[in-house]
């Protein structure tokens, strides 16, 4: 039966029984009237043939209204199997209609968050792949009695140990971020100190990189979590020492100003296009510039987007001459008085 809604412009399923009963009982009026006063049929043809007149009518009209119903158990049938990609054509303005808008809405969401679990596995494989066969590789020269087990051999291992780590750290901060929201313990921070102790942090990863700080002014404080704001900034910090270049430079600033705070991480690298900027700060996300021997995840500053959001702040890629600004802005933290706030 052809796909026919004639009553897709009416906004409420009470008014379209109302017109179905109506248009049946109109339908079998006129049908009887014809049958007796017209054909002079005798009332035992005019009836039945009223009676199927209507029930036509019915079936018509019922069949446009319930069209949206069928695709929507079709449709949930088929995501119980697992296929997303459906979808419920919705015509009318009804209650039906906009249950099918919802069902669409909530098909598009699933089917994204299927993709992204996809992607997610595949990139935990890949990120653990790498320093598993490091690992392997070294200790299989161990014992075969390629390399002997000193200081030299065991250092990439212990190494690639430590990238298993920050990975299972990460992931976890990941499962936190899907989790929801996570408690803060705000209290006035100073940043200078703050950041001070990121910067030592960082110092301690090797790399041939040199950090310049700058803090207006020296006593300029946040309200947030100490913990998660040095996470925040560990990250960044870790971010730009990855893609600097070896004898490069790390600028972080920080200043109070105008009722908010601004931290802002500046590396010489390559930069990150304009057009690469909002989805560098999602999941297992790298610019076009990054490569795989970076030694990064894709999750460091996604990680650092939902810590800084979790403050009521934002992070974002700014301009700059060279390389790559990233700023977090905060709000400021009134002075403390006798302790934490």
């Amino acid at each position: 039966m052809p796909d026919v809604r004639p009553l897709d412009r009416l906004t409420s399923i009470k008014v379209k029984l109302g017109v179905l009963v109506a248009a049946s009982c109109a339908a079998a009026s006129f049908a009887t009237w014809v049958g007796l006063a017209v054909l002079e049929w005798w009332p035992r043809y005019a009836l039945p043939v009223a009676v199927l007149l209507a029930l036509g009518v019915t079936q018509v009209l019922a069949h446009g209204m319930t069209s949206p119903l069928r695709e929507l158990t079709a449709a949930a049938r088929a995501m119980a199997r697992g296929d997303h990609a459906r979808r419920v054509t919705a015509t009318s303005r009804d209650e039906v209609g906009e249950a099918a808008r919802a069902f669409t809405h909530m098909a598009r969401q699933l089917e994204q968050v299927d993709a992204e679990r996809r992607e997610l596995v595949a990139n935990v494989s890949h990120e653990l792949r790498t320093p598993v066969a490091a690992l392997r590789a070294v200790l299989e020269n161990a014992v075969d009695g390629v390399a002997p087990a000193g200081p030299d051999a065991l250092r990439p291992a212990l190494a690639q140990v430590e990238r298993l780590g920050d990975l299972v750290d990460e992931l976890l901060d990941l499962s936190r971020v899907d989790a929801g929201a996570v408690p803060l313990h705000r209290e006035p921070v100073r940043l200078a100190d703050l950041v001070g102790a990121a910067v030592d942090g960082a110092r301690l990863s090797g790399r041939d990189v040199t950090y310049e700080v700058r803090v207006e002014p020296a006593d300029a404080q946040v309200l947030a979590d100490p913990a998660r704001l040095h996470q925040v900034v560990a990250n960044l910090l870790d971010n730009a020492a990855r893609h600097s270049p070896p004898g490069g430079v790390v600028t972080v600033t920080a200043a109070v100003r105008d009722g908010g705070a601004r931290l802002s991480v500046l590396d010489e690298g390559p930069g990150i296009p304009l057009s690469e900027r909002e989805r560098v700060l999602e999941r297992f996300a790298r610019g076009s510039s990054a490569s795989a021997r970076d030694g990064g995840t894709g999750l460091g500053l996604a990680i650092a987007r939902w810590a800084v959001e979790l403050h009521g702040g934002r992070l974002t890629v700014a301009d700059a001459p060279r390389g790559c600004r990233l700023d977090v802005d905060l709000p400021a933290a009134a002075p403390a008085r006798g302790g934490a706030a």
